[in-house]
């Protein structure tokens, strides 16, 4: 079983673990019902979706509020710290979780402490923090966009709003990106980069693109990034190579947006409803 953690964006919201499920447009998890819009959520149903179509265990995940102040954030990296030496878990996805280095060097004691180690998965707010720690290549894969992967690319930057702004990212500057950020050993084992082409790379270079079908519309729509990570996830969980996941991932995500026919109004749970026709057609 995977794990994913992340925060949501409500004031209030508890800190829940659990196994997730879903119920029309929403994910239960620990009596709490949760939209699938964008963020943690959307990626748990991408997850959620792509399993039932493999015919395997959805996530398990730990969930917290978190509007920006850091208060959800820092209780899970303490519950991560003491809870997941008892686990066993085969994957952990990091996701939206605020970027608190000391908590995150935390969290991953308690990885170290687990009996075997994990498929160690971030994106978002965990990927920026795992930069900003120098502990980026503990992981196995990122999933940045090109801007993040800007960010991952200048050794000096401390956050994503600081990235400089010699380092463009621009969409033909990928390999470069790619390059720079394994040279200052700001990267994974493997990377998958969003984009107008979608790129999978390691240490070594390029590995694989994906640029078909190109969807426009799917550029308005807020989750379709979040989307990427849980169809990778479940992929990965389900015992597929994670350069063969990332690669059938772009190309599902891709997909899935084409069949849900988008425009600027489509909520993403739309998409992920698409995954399964998607999957199919990949």
């Amino acid at each position: 079983m995977f794990a994913v953690v992340g925060t949501v964006a409500r004031q209030g919201f508890p800190l829940v673990a659990g196994k997730v499920s879903v119920k029309g447009s929403r994910i239960v998890i620990g009596g709490e019902e949760i939209p699938i819009n964008r963020g943690t959520p959307a990626l748990l149903g991408a997850f959620l979706r792509t399993a039932r179509t493999l015919g395997i265990e959805g996530p398990f995940a730990y969930l917290a509020g978190d509007i920006g102040s850091g208060d959800g954030s820092g209780r899970l990296y303490r519950v991560l710290e003491e809870d997941l030496p008892s686990k066993a878990f085969k994957g952990l996805v990091l996701h939206y979780i605020m970027p608190d280095i000391e908590g995150h060097r935390r969290m991953l004691k308690g990885v170290d402490k687990m009996e075997e180690k994990p498929f160690l998965a971030a994106d978002a707010g965990a990927m920026y923090v795992a930069k900003m720690a120098g502990l980026a290549p503990r992981y196995d894969l990122f999933t940045p966009d090109v801007g993040e992967l800007a960010f991952l690319a200048d050794e000096a930057a401390p956050h994503p709003f600081y990235t400089r702004g010699f380092i463009l990212h621009e969409e033909h500057r990928v390999p470069h990106l790619i390059e720079r950020a394994y040279r200052h050993q700001n990267a994974p084992e493997l990377l998958m980069v969003k984009g107008q082409t979608d790129y999978a790379a390691d240490s070594g270079g390029i590995l694989g693109t994906v640029d078909t079908p190109s969807v426009p519309a799917l550029e308005a729509i807020g989750g379709t990034g979040d989307t990427l990570t849980g169809i990778v996830a479940a992929l990965v969980s389900g015992g597929m190579d994670p350069l063969e996941a990332s690669l059938a991932a772009f190309r599902i995500n891709r997909l899935a947006g084409q069949i849900a026919d988008p425009d600027p109004s489509t909520q993403v749970d739309r998409i992920i409803e698409a995954i399964p026709e998607a999957m199919a057609e990949g």
